[in-house]
């Protein structure tokens, strides 16, 4: 059942759609709101799918006269995306602007396995205007294909392996804490990465991850708890044993491959040495 406050926020996104001229042919709310998940903290996120591409200063005034305040935008500039952010009744608003065959090019290339975190917004996404666009895009979603699971799965694995176990020593010495944090992060990635494929999931943002992960059914054990004990473990070993073990789970869930193979056995040796220094 959606908060109270996921229908405060999509009431909002709705007068806001209402505003929006013609040209923007498909009004997609994604994040917290679409979820039905939104709490006091919540922005609106939405994804403005038009006819034609527009520039950045025709996006920021559409939005202005749709009610937005406080204008501005962010990331990279001169694509063929368009971000435009502003306040409209105190909300922070974020619009996401492409062109309809920008759009058709992104879930192309989101189905070739172009990394995106465009597919798990358009998979849960919730039209508030809509040429049907949104229903084709889920359509052709809802199909993940073996082949792009399996690569995602060995490319997540790459770099459990290939070199010395006793490497992990130099990253738990006192002073070391960045470094260890870093792997410690980017192998919480990898082991998400292979968590979605097996599940055949279009990755999403690693907010609000425990009810994420809840709704899949192939995982390590309490995978979103022991990645938090990973990440906020006082003792290196300890940290970097916990998220080892996680990491040798995914893999022995995973079909086998040249990495997945590889990363299992160096895994276990890993652990090993981590488990007499602990």
């Amino acid at each position: 059942m959606a908060t109270d406050r996921t229908r405060e926020l999509r009431a909002l996104a709705e007068r806001i759609a209402a505003a929006l001229p013609s040209v923007v042919e498909e009004v997609v709310i994604t994040g917290s709101v679409s979820r039905g998940v939104a709490d006091d903290v919540s922005d609106i996120e939405m994804l403005l799918v038009t006819s034609e591409p527009l520039e950045l200063d025709e996006c920021f005034e559409h939005a202005r006269r749709a009610g937005l305040a406080g204008l501005d935008t962010w990331g990279l500039q001169g694509t063929e995306t368009k971000r435009v952010f502003g306040y409209r009744e105190r909300v922070p608003i974020e619009l996401v602007w492409w062109s309809r065959d920008f759009a058709e090019a992104s879930v192309a290339a989101i189905l070739a396995g172009e990394p995106s975190g465009s597919g798990d917004a358009l998979a849960n996404g919730v039209a508030l205007r809509s040429a049907g666009l949104l229903d084709e895009w889920k359509n052709r979603l809802s199909e993940y294909p073996d082949e792009l699971a399996a690569e995602r799965i060995e490319d997540a694995a790459l770099t459990w392996g290939g070199f010395a176990p006793e490497g992990w020593l130099t990253v738990i010495r006192p002073g070391e804490r960045l470094a260890l944090v870093e792997l410690i992060y980017d192998d919480a990635i990898r082991v998400l990465s292979i968590v979605y494929a097996m599940n055949r999931v279009w990755p999403p943002t690693t907010k609000r991850l425990a009810a994420r992960l809840d709704e899949l059914s192939v995982k390590p054990d309490r995978l979103a708890e022991r990645i938090e004990e990973a990440l906020t473990e006082a003792n290196p070993a300890r940290a970097a044993l916990v998220m080892k073990e996680l990491q040798l789970e995914a893999a022995e869930l995973a079909p086998s491959g040249p990495n997945v193979d590889r990363a299992r056995r160096w895994l276990r040796d890993v652990i090993e040495v981590l488990r007499e220094v602990r």
